[in-house]
């Protein structure tokens, strides 16, 4: 948008700060190949467009904004002179795009010296030689820092969360391991048992009548309630007392086996009214393998979903053959990183879920939210453990509806964010963690996911012992990449 032009006055432009230092001749070159322009409110450039020139307020109220996705955010709004804004970058040549990085708009009318990129780019290098460098340094050194720190932090991520489902996966895997072990000891007794059965003084409608029982038995092991552990001590009381007045040896060790399948003395009753007291005790023996080994098939099939439940959860940590831009369901995405990062957790931290059922799907990057919560639900267990790494603690995550936002809260019962460094924990490279173990990028990262690419809102409430990190993330999208819901 051109503005009306206007006279350009060396004193003026020598009385801000941009340019006070300036000497006489350098101001006369400004005014002869800048201009001033004044603007009525409304757009003085829109992000994208190639930058063209550098824009310094005289006099007006300006207000900067970035685009993220269909809605306008504003990044800053200030009336204070010698401002600047627009291809303040020129001076980096062709190795970064000369576009602008936001849009501008005047609220007021405003006047500006505006300076070609061309010109201002000249002046730089002419004017500050060593300025130029020292910015190119730290603009190319901070972004290809940025870039490995990041690359890094990822890789710790990723190795966090690859020890951690190591571990996980091999619980259950070693579970099922020992379980097949101890089926294939216990089936060797069942074929022994077998054989003094088959050899043994049973009447063939007894045998047909034990193994309706031990068929029974199998089918009862299977619907089997948890009991407390006052009841289960109970019923092995009264099954070992049971066993022992019917001159069985041993019955202390039968009886957990029994309990744990879910059997109780009504049912050696109507064992004992099957056969007669001579069998009796070669029958519940028989019977007891039959328990065990349905107990360790149930132990094998138990572990193998565990498995099978861990892979599928890295699957949809990771979001492998998934659109990266979806409409998700948030507490799968949770329920996902929590699984993936329970080892990390341990056992000292309890986690309650206190999650809002009725929460609809959203529009996001599901890989990209996982990242989030990854980094919160990291500085939440890092706090917890900050200063004894047995301390007990209390994750909480917590969804609820907030408007037409989802809310996703994580609490921790840690010391707290000092006051002192409450501004600055997004800050790019700012870490509390020691040398070598944080690289200050995690809360950036998050800030960056959530408020640019989401176009939602990342903040924190902290006091001594309740710290809460809030993700709010919109309901709904706008625009032609708005994504559809996975058929």
């Amino acid at each position: 948008m051109n503005g009306q032009p206007l006279p350009c006055s060396q004193e003026e432009l020598g009385s801000l700060f941009l340019f006070e230092k300036l000497a006489p001749d350098q101001l006369a070159r400004l005014c002869r190949e800048g201009r001033v322009e004044r603007f009525e409110p409304g757009p003085v450039y829109t992000e994208g467009d190639p930058a063209t020139c550098f824009y310094v307020l005289l006099q007006g109220t300006v207000v900067l904004s970035r685009r993220v996705r269909s809605y306008d955010v504003e990044t800053g709004r200030t009336s204070t002179r010698g401002v600047y804004s627009g291809a303040f970058q020129a001076y980096l040549g062709d190795r970064v795009p000369q576009v602008y990085n936001s849009s501008m708009r005047v609220t007021e009318p405003s006047r500006f010296f505006v300076l070609p990129a061309d010109t201002f780019a000249a002046v730089m290098r002419e004017w500050f030689p060593m300025a130029v460098h020292l910015l190119e340094g730290l603009f190319f050194g901070t972004k290809n820092s940025q870039e490995a720190i990041g690359q890094r932090e990822r890789l710790l991520a990723l190795g966090s969360l690859s020890a951690g489902l190591t571990h996980e996966l091999n619980n259950p895997a070693a579970a099922a391991v020992r379980a097949t072990s101890a089926l294939r000891e216990r089936v060797a007794h069942m074929r022994h048992k077998l054989r003094a059965i088959a050899s043994g003084p049973y009447q063939r409608a007894s045998l047909e009548t034990l193994i309706e029982v031990q068929e029974r038995t199998a089918e009862r092991v299977a619907k089997t309630n948890t009991l407390s552990p006052l009841e289960a001590s109970d019923r092995e009381d009264a099954i070992s007392d049971w066993l022992d007045d019917h001159g069985i040896a041993g019955g202390w060790g039968l009886a957990p086996t029994f309990v744990q399948g879910g059997l109780d003395t009504d049912w050696l009753d109507q064992v004992a009214a099957t056969v007669d007291e001579g069998t009796l005790e070669g029958a519940v023996r028989w019977l007891n393998y039959t328990v065990e080994t349905e107990l360790l098939m149930n132990e094998i099939e138990d572990s193998t979903t565990r498995v099978s439940s861990l892979v599928n959860a890295a699957k949809q940590y990771s979001q492998l053959d998934r659109a990266p831009y979806q409409v998700a369901n948030v507490h799968e995405l949770l329920d996902s990183t929590l699984l993936m990062l329970s080892g990390k957790i341990g056992p000292h931290i309890t986690v309650v879920k206190d999650y809002d059922c009725n929460l609809p799907k959203i529009p996001a990057y599901p890989g990209e939210l996982n990242q989030v919560w990854t980094n919160l639900i990291d500085n939440a267990v890092s706090a917890m453990h900050s200063t004894d790494t047995d301390a007990q603690g209390t994750l909480t995550v917590r969804t609820a509806l907030d408007g037409d936002h989802v809310l996703v809260e994580f609490g921790d019962t840690g010391p707290g964010v000092p006051e002192e460094i409450r501004d600055r924990i997004f800050d790019p490279f700012f870490t509390t963690k020691p040398v070598g173990e944080g690289t200050g990028l995690g809360l950036d990262i998050s800030w960056r996911i959530v408020v640019n690419k989401h176009n939602g809102d990342l903040r924190f409430e902290s006091v001594p012992g309740d710290t809460r990190f809030q993700v709010r993330l919109p309901l709904t999208t706008e625009g032609p990449d708005a994504p559809q819901e996975p058929s």
